[in-house]
């Protein structure tokens, strides 16, 4: 499969502290991949080089585009969506106001009459079309979630970044969740997943990428880098390493 996502050399600096360290990766249409690692480890900071919200040296191509020193308002009308780990939607708005802003600030529609209409379209996908009216506010944190996806959606990406949606989930709601991003990359579309339970990463993830201090030290089946040497000694200590050495 040809690169949807081609990232070449992604290198971050905050002052003197290198967050990102000349990370390379690929991704294809409708591919899953699981970004994982420590705190700290950059996987954040990468997902906000390829969206555009922090500086960064390299090379970033979108559907064979560079996008590379590209703001994020260049960048989402070109087919890139994302989420946040801290789900902040604008409270006093109605849910339905929410998801037509995602569709107008990545141009996927033309007015906000049909940005409301593309709105229903998504809150009904995301099962949250019974609270389309309700102020984003009085959401719990699972439909907050939902909501921050469908955000997404309603920019018509092609690739979604999705930073720790099901953080603080029960596993019913993690359930419900994994099953959404199944089907939206069913639909063709990509996803970087950053994601902390490895229950969910083996679960959905084609492949697995893994950082550590900024640099990636595997990329491959998920099986095969949650046996990898380096990252167990990156979770868990060099003595943990040594064993699945042996």
């Amino acid at each position: 499969m040809s690169a949807l996502l081609e990232i070449r050399a992604l290198s971050v600096r905050y002052s003197g502290l290198r967050a990102l360290a000349d990370v390379t990766l690929d991704l294809a249409s409708g591919e899953i991949l699981g970004l994982i690692g420590p705190n700290g480890a950059g996987k954040t900071t990468l997902i906000n080089a390829v969206s555009g919200a922090v500086k960064s040296s390299g090379e970033i191509r979108l559907a064979g585009r560079s996008i590379s020193g590209f703001a994020p308002y260049r960048i989402a009308p070109l087919g890139l969506a994302r989420t946040y780990q801290i789900v902040q939607p604008f409270p006093e708005m109605s849910v339905r106001d929410n998801v037509a802003a995602g569709a107008l600030f990545a141009k996927a529609t033309a007015n906000l009459r049909a940005a409301r209409a593309a709105a229903d379209v998504v809150l009904e996908r995301v099962g949250l079309a019974r609270e389309a009216a309700q102020p984003a506010a009085t959401l719990t944190l699972a439909q907050r979630k939902r909501l921050e996806v469908g955000k997404a959606l309603a920019a018509r990406p092609r690739l979604m970044l999705l930073d720790e949606v099901n953080a603080g989930l029960n596993p019913t709601e993690i359930d419900g969740a994994l099953a959404l991003i199944r089907s939206i990359a069913a639909d063709g579309v990509a996803i970087v997943i950053v994601e902390h339970l490895m229950k969910v990463v083996s679960g959905l993830c084609e492949r697995v990428a893994v950082l550590h201090h900024g640099a990636l030290i595997a990329n491959g089946a998920p099986a095969d880098v949650l046996a990898d040497p380096a990252v167990i000694e990156a979770y868990l200590g060099a003595r943990y390493a040594a064993r699945a050495r042996a």
